[in-house]
């Protein structure tokens, strides 16, 4: 024990600028990032390939869609950015697979992608075929109004009770998710989430059911069409996912992670946090546990 003690008093005098030094040498050569993974890891793979190859999607803003120039972007875009970042010190170092949201767990298992990162929600049941991440946002759903609306917020939706028209997704389960938030309003199922939408600015609805991170994209880009009535719920959790059986890949990308959204490497996420919520990520607070 006296020794152990003498030892580790010894590292500390070395200094902390030194060590730190020492340690991001060794992380940060690739070829000895590969040599410590198993053999038959993707971290392997990846790193000896030069690029890493996503699933996602090119539809769905502001997860994944194009920008004028035929480029996909998005939020989802952004963490596959982090991980080519990583993996290359070079975010573009990315070859998108543009599929479908029924491909994403198909072209898991068979290999045609490395990680799928597509607003895919994390559930037990797809646990038991995938491995997730960590999650990287919390989804739910919430209450889209226009500024010219007669109830506007979430206080004057439930006073107004009956009087309210809730436009929402047409599903087995819609009537209850609007009325988990709004208990008396009528409700109005549609066949599209852009109907959905349309009918609040058409004000054939007073507010519309849609998805927390599409009331925060409509309401950044058009504030004189949508507004935020100031409620969400029903959360679920977004994660990227791998393949089962590979923990060195999974565990990489977590670091990741937890790095670009709690550590020292926070601008990709929250840049992209910023342009397509129109919101700030929680600041995080050293000496404490990651937000």
């Amino acid at each position: 024990m006296t020794t152990d003690n003498t030892q580790r008093r010894n590292l500390f005098r070395v200094g902390g600028a030194g060590l730190a030094l020492a340690a991001a040498g060794a992380l940060l050569d690739p070829s000895r990032a590969a040599a410590q993974a198993a053999p038959t890891s993707l971290l392997r793979t990846v790193l000896d390939r030069g690029k890493l190859i996503v699933g996602t999607g090119s539809t769905n803003p502001p997860w994944h869609f194009e920008n004028d120039k035929g480029e996909l972007t998005g939020m989802d875009i952004a963490m596959a950015r982090i991980l080519a970042k990583g993996l290359f010190d070079d975010e573009t170092k990315v070859e998108y697979v543009r599929q479908e949201a029924n491909a994403r767990i198909p072209n898991i298992t068979t290999g045609k992608v490395d990680v799928v990162i597509q607003f895919m929600t994390i559930s037990p049941a797809r646990a038991q075929l995938v491995s997730f991440s960590r999650p990287y946002y919390v989804e739910g759903a919430a209450l889209l109004t226009a500024p010219k609306s007669k109830y506007p917020t979430i206080k004057e939706l439930l006073a107004a009770g009956k009087a309210v028209r809730a436009s929402v997704l047409q599903n087995v389960d819609a009537d209850t998710l609007v009325h988990n938030a709004l208990p008396e309003a009528q409700v109005m199922q549609l066949d599209s989430q852009a109907n959905v939408m349309q009918a609040v600015t058409a004000g054939r609805a007073d507010v519309g059911v849609v998805d927390a991170s599409t009331v925060k994209w409509l309401v950044k880009k058009n504030p004189g069409d949508y507004a935020d009535a100031g409620f969400a719920y029903e959360a679920q959790l977004y994660g990227a996912a791998v393949r089962q059986g590979d923990a060195d890949w999974l565990n990489w990308i977590n670091t990741c992670f937890n790095v670009a959204m709690h550590g020292h490497q926070p601008e990709i996420y929250t840049a992209a946090f910023e342009e397509f919520f129109g919101d700030k990520p929680p600041v995080q607070k050293p000496g404490f546990p990651p937000i």
